[in-house]
Order: structure tokens, then C-alpha cells, then sequence
């Protein structure tokens, strides 16, 4: 078990994260895990693992894509939904949209506003009930990595549907996991996105862009 820390979450990132370059987006730094970080001393049984101290190949697909289709996003109102690092918001709002994120892991949420401000832009946290009906006032949805286990997965669909039916866009990036719904996507683009996240035993992995339909 953990032992409680004496300092915030926002003070271990700094403290035992590196800021470091994304290497497939030049000029976006994220504070992340390395062995020397000791994450187990901030996670305790009833925390979820850290998935936003690293990247992940969905994220940097969805990122690549709006960079190269930036009219995408510029100008709208973009969610960032289980944003982990808080990447793909991050270059939302370089981007020039009115850009958010939202992500349940108080630990990510702390990430999220250090790596916002690292790269010289604020995201604002939101909180969203994927229970809950479609959201309001929100043009785009781009969900990276958000199929990543079963049970997320089977309440992941119904709400991106809700929105989708609500008339909202949802972009989704992910690898080709298990437990993505192949059958309700289709694929728009395909980025390299190397030796990251869960499948550190390959440097030629990529990520794919889909659109999500009601």
C-alpha cells in the first residue's frame, strides 16, 4: 500500500515527472513517468493506475490528425474526454479551440493543469456523467484511448452515441484494442506513433483516427 504523501499531487509531478518533448509533436512538452519516479509512492489501492504519466498511442494519432487538419478544431468547442495528460486538448487549444478536458484520476487532473501551463495554454477541467445524457454546448468530442478495458468500453459507447445523436462530432484515436466497437467506427486517417504506452516491445505501431456515428 501507498504512504500518504506530504505533498500535492501537483508537487510530486514536479518534483519526480520529467518535463519532456513529445517527439512526434515538436514544441509540446508533458511531464512524464520514468523509473526514477516511484509513481506507486502517489497511487493507492483505490486510485486508478497512471495512465496519464505517459503517452499513449490513440492520443498522439488524434493529436497528429488535428494538426494536419486543423480546421478540425479551430474555432470550436472541443472536449477532451478521458484525457489522461490532457495531450490531445493541449493541441486543441495551440490550435485555436475553445478546448477542455475532463478526466475522473485526481492525480490526472493535477498533470492536466501542469502540462496546460507547460505548454503555455490553460485547459479547463470539466466534469462529465457517461452515465448521464449528451452534452450541451460542445462541437467536437476527441476521445483518445477511451475503449482501453471492457467495463469502460461498454459505457463508453452508449454516451458517445448520445452525443453523436445530439449532433455532436466524436473523433476517436486508438490502436485497434480488443474492446474498440470496429462495427460503429469508421476510419478516417492512420499516424505512426512508435514505441509508447502499452506496446513498448515495437517502435512501428499505429495509431488510427476514426469517426464515431449515431
Amino acid at each position: 500500500m501507498a504512504t500518504p504523501l506530504s505533498q500535492s499531487p501537483a508537487a510530486f509531478i514536479r518534483a519526480n515527472l520529467k518535463l519532456e518533448p513529445v517527439p512526434s509533436l515538436p514544441g509540446v512538452v508533458l511531464y512524464t513517468a520514468h523509473p526514477g519516479s516511484r509513481l506507486s509512492r502517489l497511487i493507492t489501492p483505490d486510485d486508478a493506475a497512471p495512465y496519464w504519466a505517459y503517452q499513449w498511442a490513440g492520443g498522439l494519432a488524434l493529436s497528429q490528425h488535428i494538426l494536419t487538419h486543423r480546421e478540425e478544431v479551430r474555432g470550436k468547442r472541443v472536449l477532451d474526454l478521458g484525457a489522461g495528460s490532457g495531450l490531445v486538448g493541449i493541441i486543441a487549444a495551440k490550435l485555436g479551440a475553445q478546448a477542455s478536458a475532463a478526466e475522473i484520476d485526481l492525480n490526472g487532473r493535477a498533470a492536466i493543469t501542469l502540462n496546460a501551463a507547460a505548454n503555455g495554454i490553460t485547459l479547463p477541467l470539466v466534469d462529465v456523467d457517461i452515465e448521464g445524457d449528451a452534452l450541451t454546448h460542445i462541437d467536437l468530442i476527441l476521445g483518445g484511448d477511451v475503449f482501453y478495458l471492457e467495463n469502460v468500453a461498454r459505457r463508453m459507447l452508449p454516451f458517445l452515441q448520445r452525443c453523436a445523436a445530439a449532433g455532436i462530432e466524436v473523433l476517436i484515436g486508438d490502436p485497434g484494442r480488443r474492446d474498440l466497437p470496429i462495427d460503429r467506427l469508421t476510419a478516417i486517417a492512420t499516424y505512426p506513433v512508435g514505441d509508447v504506452g502499452d506496446a513498448r516491445d515495437t517502435k512501428h505501431r499505429v495509431g488510427t483516427v476514426y469517426r464515431l456515428y449515431a
